[in-house]
């Protein structure tokens, strides 16, 4: 699959495209260049209910820096880029966790109970690009943005892949992709692949397209091959049925298939296999979403089968590849689970307040097997308001408070999976553009 993808690049990059292309519309390295730096102050605590489990809580400061150049101007066009963050934690987070700050002694606590996290940390790299015609090739870190090797982005900074990354646009309405990547770095390392605390990357090939059908229907799919730990593939089909009143109803329909090779990680007491070897699984879930003018509700089913649960993130392969719609603080994805859940969002700017966004979803599973128990349950009752800030000096920033109250039965408690938690995260993000 990997090389046919590669042939169909190769061949839809050497064909005349129909329109402009994007390499000849390019400004210059220096015109084109975009500067930004996102201020960003997070807060997670997670408050445990259920036996001994200590609760979690983490605050810090960051600054998240992208600046990436134009494109030189050609047949060929080159350019530059450069990623990175600087943070500092705030008070003492004697129990900092939640992969939100980075911790001296891999997390060890003391007598005390308490963690030592680090007073400030620095990570980041450069990257290099090249353009022709609709075609990018970008080689160095990078956050990626696919379903089956997605950064983490949800902490205090991201979470950083080193490769490359081939990304085509040639056929009007079809995106390809293809790359390698050889190291990830968690955000809340400080080391990458290159030493004994990195996330254990050996080599990961992914591949896919998108394609949009017209304004109401589109389709995608991705692969992902990483040595020595897994194989994923990934399908997504979206159709969005307009209706009258300026209402509309949109079906989705996403899925993962993913085998586990033996010398994988193993993540078994979460998700209740503990064989490493012959680990399979297949999650799926259908959405269907009416919205009418500032109000949204979706109803949406989502069903694991195989002989293990949906386990990602632990063998390097994205702490955010979960491209499904019943994943909030807890994903649903446990050993044979099946979830259904109800979601409402509200976009105040028709009351009035613009810029004030209000979600709040409740997810119920059932059918989970642990070994202990053939139908344990958990549930989440999600809520979160986002206010961004719309003109003035502060234009732009945004205020996210969340919070979710999650409940599950006794044989998928921490030792299993979450364990009872009520959890806040609150986030105040401030963007500024330099260029």
């Amino acid at each position: 699959a990997t090389k046919l993808t590669l042939a169909v690049l190769i061949n839809a990059a050497i064909i005349s495209p129909t329109f402009a292309s994007e390499q000849s519309e390019a400004k210059g390295f220096v015109e084109d260049a975009e500067g930004s730096v996102l201020f960003r102050n997070g807060y997670v605590n997670r408050d445990k209910k259920h036996g001994n489990t200590n609760d979690t809580s983490s605050w810090a400061q960051s600054a998240i820096v992208n600046i990436d150049s134009g494109f030189t101007q050609g047949v060929v066009g080159f350019g530059v880029g450069v990623v990175g963050d600087g943070s500092f934690k705030i008070g003492k987070n004697n129990h900092a966790g939640n992969n939100m700050i980075p911790l001296h002694n891999g997390g060890a606590k003391d007598a005390n109970g308490y963690v030592d996290a680090y007073d400030h940390w620095a990570r980041g790299g450069a990257n290099v690009k090249a353009r022709f015609s609709n075609t990018t090739v970008r080689y160095g870190t990078q956050v990626l943005d696919l379903p089956v090797l997605a950064s983490n982005t949800g902490r205090m900074v991201p979470e950083y892949f080193e490769g490359t990354l081939i990304t085509s646009h040639e056929i009007k309405d079809l995106e390809l992709v293809a790359g390698k990547f050889t190291k990830d770095q968690m955000s809340d390392q400080i080391s990458t692949d290159a030493d004994a605390n990195g996330n254990g990357l050996d080599r990961a090939i992914v591949w896919g397209a998108k394609y949009k059908f017209d304004d109401q229907l589109s389709a995608s799919y991705y692969g992902l091959d990483s040595k020595n730990a897994l194989e994923r593939h990934y399908i997504n089909a979206n159709y969005k049925l307009p209706l009258a009143n300026k209402s509309s109803l949109t079906f989705d329909f996403s899925g993962y298939h993913t085998e586990w090779d033996k010398d994988a990680a193993t993540y078994s007491s979460s998700i209740g296999n503990s064989d490493v070897e012959g680990r399979k699984n297949n999650i799926w879930a259908l959405s269907g979403t009416y919205n009418q003018g500032p109000h949204s509700v979706m109803l949406a089913y989502q069903q694991n089968t195989g002989n293990t649960g949906y386990d990602y993130g632990q063998n390097a392969d994205g702490f955010q590849s979960i491209y499904l719609p019943n994943s909030y603080m807890s994903d649903f994805i446990g050993n044979r689970e099946k979830s259904a859940q109800l979601q409402y969002n509200l976009d105040a700017s028709a009351y009035g307040v613009p810029g004030l966004n209000w979600t709040s979803a409740y997810v119920y599973g059932w059918n989970i097997h642990t070994g202990a128990e053939t139908n344990a349950k958990e549930r989440e009752f999600f809520n979160q308001v986002k206010y961004t800030m719309q003109s003035g000096f502060a234009k732009d920033a945004s205020l996210r408070v969340r919070y979710s109250h999650y409940r599950a039965s006794d044989a998928y408690q921490s030792n299993a999976y979450i364990g009872d938690t009520n959890e806040w995260r609150l986030f105040l993000d401030i963007p500024v553009k330099f260029f």
